[in-house]
């Protein structure tokens, strides 16, 4: 159907309750799977990373979070920037959510016995440059995925993990061998969504003092631009916050973004996983070289594009103290 004039896809969902039928109807907008990945929110380092990842000739990358948390969407915008005619690009989903110019798609259907594995077996003759597989759920897809990087293909496939690390041992619970898994996998991407403020209509309030301190100690780890960067030393006491106005049908909030958490995959890490490192061992490496998701999410705090609040919501408690503080 069209809802302001953008073609939008409903995927439905009914389900019998004590009252009624009970619908719960998903939007996907059909212009979300042709934007690139500059409209992502990405911080500049966090870009530079992720573009430099999807350039690599093979090894796997992967991308975790929860359901509804705008996985298919990163993915979709890293094969438009790859997709310049000059390579193969193929995919096994489940289900189809956008159709992609110049890209084998390719549905996923159980009830044939047509599943990822076999999916992604079958695609591996058609001469793929690169692969996305919508999701690794057992063993023989994360291994088929795993032989497809160490022979010269770029895996692109989501997890759904509470953190980036959190997918390094997932595949190894999986049963994925630790020397196989560190010679593969190139760059794990998390990420959570939260709402927008409205532009139209937002404002500030004053932080108490839990609340500054958590910018003081953390904030300025966000990697945020330098705009962002005076903004936190000069309203260190400021927080945005939302209003409510006729644009936004005065919810204070229009449109979601996206907070991430991009760790490639580094020679250290890389002999950790191989020695079967302790997940919280690989974390904290992982604190000392990139920013949290959670200081992500306050870098667009300070920017103003979404409040404390939601950050706080899509992201684990133990992250208020434990992000390192990486300029």
């Amino acid at each position: 159907l069209r809802l302001a004039g953008r073609e939008v896809d409903v995927r439905v969902s009914t389900l019998p309750s004590s009252f009624g039928e009970r619908v719960v109807m998903r939007l996907l907008d059909k212009q979300a799977g042709r934007l690139n990945m500059t409209y992502l929110g990405l911080s500049d380092n966090d870009y530079s990373e992720l573009k430099r990842l999807i350039h690599r000739p093979h090894g796997i990358i992967l991308v975790t979070g929860p359901t509804g948390s705008g996985k298919t969407t990163t993915l979709y915008s890293a094969l438009t920037d790859l997709n310049d005619q000059t390579r193969n690009i193929l995919t096994a989903e489940d289900p189809i959510e956008f159709q992609l110019d110049g890209i084998g798609q390719t549905q996923v259907n159980n009830k044939v016995d047509m599943t990822f594995a076999k999916s992604l077996r079958a695609m591996l003759r058609q001469d793929p440059d690169v692969v996305m597989v919508g999701e690794i759920r057992d063993l023989e897809t994360a291994e088929i995925a795993v032989q497809a990087s160490l022979t010269g293909h770029l895996v692109l496939s989501t997890l759904h993990t509470n953190t980036a690390i959190g997918a390094v041992t997932r595949l190894q619970d999986m049963g994925v061998e630790p020397f196989l898994l560190s010679s593969s996998l190139i760059g794990v991407v998390a990420q959570r969504l939260v709402r927008t403020l409205c532009t139209h209509c937002h404002g500030w309030q004053a932080a108490d003092n839990e609340q500054a301190k958590l910018f003081t100690e953390i904030g300025i780890a966000a990697n945020a631009t330098n705009t962002a960067t005076e903004k936190l030393t000069e309203n260190i006491i400021n927080l945005p916050k939302p209003v409510g106005c006729d644009k936004c049908n005065n919810s204070g909030f229009k449109g979601r973004t996206a907070i991430y958490e991009v760790v490639p995959i580094d020679d250290t890490l890389r002999r950790m996983i191989h020695s079967n490192t302790a997940e919280y061992e690989l974390e904290e490496y992982a604190r000392q070289q990139t920013p949290s998701i959670r200081a992500d999410g306050l870098r667009k705090v300070i920017e103003g594009r979404t409040t404390l609040e939601e950050v706080l919501r899509v992201t684990k408690e133990s992250a208020l103290t434990d992000d390192a503080m990486i300029v």
